[in-house]
């Protein structure tokens, strides 16, 4: 048999299977491009004409199907992707472990019983099992590359104002910015080039590395740890240098109240739902939301600027040079382990931990998969507009790790 980028999307979409996606599509593939034959799991807050947009909810089902395409839709529509549906997430896109009580919770197929991660789960574990090439998803604090190192993928969160977010249902305006998962290093540049307004240039990657001394390296689980330190000695034996430091900078990073941007700002977006239908939330997502209660509009001005504040230190400080980190401190835990509310709170906190710096400095980041330890990842930050260099430097590496 002869196959057609039409043949393999039907095919996609015959071995796509709840809980990874919301629902599947019957759009046609669209033409030639430099996607063609690749197939996209499209994260369940991007617009895509004539479908409703869910966000991962149930309050949203009655929404109008979409008029048009989101932009970063239209654009893998234009360059012969297939998009075989929206893929599962946590509602609202606010969890960094993926858990859907409404349609179900994708889980790793790396590891028995343990999730996928999130929220961009449905996307990380349906790529993951190769029923999708590529999964569009975004990244608020760590929710494209947190899935990524769970699922043994490449996962990147573009400096948000490279990828347009037009037509994505936003979470934390602040924040938000668009992520791509796929199973090879090598696809990551055609796909930012087609979503991206310039393409990715070429460059020399770094030779150095900054390995902090003082954040992302504590309540590591010895699985993490181990991966992390036989990640650093690949890179050493590639030539990287690694420059380990403890600097002040994260000492005041600590001290951010970074969680007042998706309380406040998901409110600001979501507020309708919540006053009217709080009910039919996720009650985890609904009480992270109310936490926007308790701040004040002075109080969240000055956590603005003391974040703006942030992301001009970082530029001064880290320029050119890229910041190490394991990509999520703890290996993908069992979905049955998270019931309690009291250790879903703490286990997702510290899932968020490492990934959420690259969104509050509005820098760019990639994680990439330790295959010697199936469920952990190296994660790469860099201040804005460094996404370049970072892609530069995963397709440098990749076979070191």
């Amino acid at each position: 048999m002869i196959h057609t980028p039409q043949s393999l999307l039907d095919a996609a979409r015959a071995r796509a299977a709840a809980p990874d996606f919301t629902r599947t599509f019957d759009d046609p593939v669209e033409g030639e491009g430099p996607l063609s034959g690749l197939n996209v799991a499209v994260k369940d807050l991007f617009d895509v004409r004539g479908q409703v947009t869910q966000a991962g909810s149930l309050v949203r089902k009655g929404t109008s199907p979409a008029t048009k395409d989101a932009a970063a839709v239209a654009r893998l529509r234009s360059a012969g992707a297939g998009l075989i549906g929206h893929a599962n997430m946590t509602e609202f896109a606010y969890s960094g472990l993926g858990l859907n009580p409404h349609y179900g919770t994708p889980l790793t197929p790396l590891r028995e019983g343990c999730i996928a991660g999130g929220s961009t789960s449905g996307g990380a574990s349906a790529v993951a099992r190769g029923v999708a090439d590529i999964a569009l998803g975004t990244d608020t604090g760590g929710s494209a590359r947190i899935p990524a190192a769970f699922c043994g993928l490449f996962g990147f969160k573009a400096t948000a104002q490279t990828i347009s977010r037009a037509g994505a249902v936003p979470l934390s305006h602040s924040l938000d910015s668009v992520g791509v998962l796929t199973r090879e290093v090598g696809l990551l540049r055609p796909v930012l080039n087609v979503l991206r307004d310039q393409p990715l240039a070429a460059s020399a990657a770094p030779r150095a590395v900054i390995v902090p001394e003082n954040f992302g390296m504590d309540e590591l689980d010895p699985e993490v740890a181990q991966a992390f330190e036989a990640a650093l000695e690949a890179l050493q034996a590639s030539g990287v240098s690694l420059r380990r430091q403890t600097l002040d900078f994260f000492d005041d990073y600590r001290a951010l109240p970074v969680w007042q941007f998706s309380a406040v700002e998901s409110r600001a977006h979501h507020g309708a739902h919540f006053d009217d239908a709080r009910a039919e939330l996720d009650p985890r997502v609904a009480s992270r939301m109310a936490r926007a209660d308790g701040v004040t509009g002075i109080e969240f001005a000055r956590t603005i600027a003391a974040r703006e504040a942030l992301i001009a230190r970082a530029a001064h400080l880290f320029g050119e040079t890229p910041v190490a980190l394991p990509s999520v401190a703890i290996m993908p835990p069992k979905l049955d382990d998270l019931r309690e509310d009291a250790t879903y709170d703490r286990i997702n906190l510290l899932a968020l931990r490492n990934t959420s710096f690259a969104n509050v400095i509005d820098g760019c980041s990639v994680s990439m998969p330790i295959t010697s330890h199936p469920g952990a990842g190296l994660m790469l930050t860099a201040t804005a507009g460094r996404d370049a260099m970072l892609i530069n430097m995963a397709e440098t590496l990749q076979g070191a790790l």
